[in-house]
């Protein structure tokens, strides 16, 4: 019995909370806003480290910026590569889930096809028999 879910929504019922924050994420970290967002930080950070009417907590070199994106780093890597390795799986399922549609299509085309060669079969027997029985005819009437 086929089960009345799709691979999708069976998939994502699958899916723990850790999978789910992942492709959050993952989302979050592949965008634009993303990009624009740390860079305008960045700037920031530089800008108030720089200017001299500030205290600087983390004068150039940006030793404690570093460390920031090291941490970043270091957490963003393995949550990208465990979204990776879900979407992998789920690439897997659905390229099954199409092995077995296109299976099924190909033997529903094949049952097709024998029909369609029946009725072929039994319309061009209907003709031979009609025209015989009109040869049939033809000859007597010329007798």
């Amino acid at each position: 019995m086929k089960s009345s879910k799709t691979w999708h929504e069976q998939h994502e019922s699958d899916c723990s909370p850790g999978d789910r924050i992942a492709d959050k994420v993952t989302n979050v970290l592949g965008s634009w806003k993303f990009i624009i967002i740390q860079t305008a930080a960045v700037l920031t950070w530089a800008g108030i480290n720089l200017i001299a009417f500030f205290s600087h907590w983390d004068p150039f070199p940006f030793v404690l910026l570093n460390l920031l994106f090291s941490v970043q780093s270091a957490y963003a890597a393995p949550i990208i590569m465990m979204a990776q390795n879900r979407q992998s799986a789920r690439d897997r399922i659905q390229a099954y889930d199409d092995y077995r549609t296109n299976l099924e299509a190909k033997e529903e085309i094949e049952e097709l096809q024998v029909r369609l060669s029946r009725i072929e079969t039994d319309k061009l027997d209907k003709i031979i028999t009609i025209l015989q029985d009109i040869k049939v005819e033809r000859g007597h009437s010329t007798k």
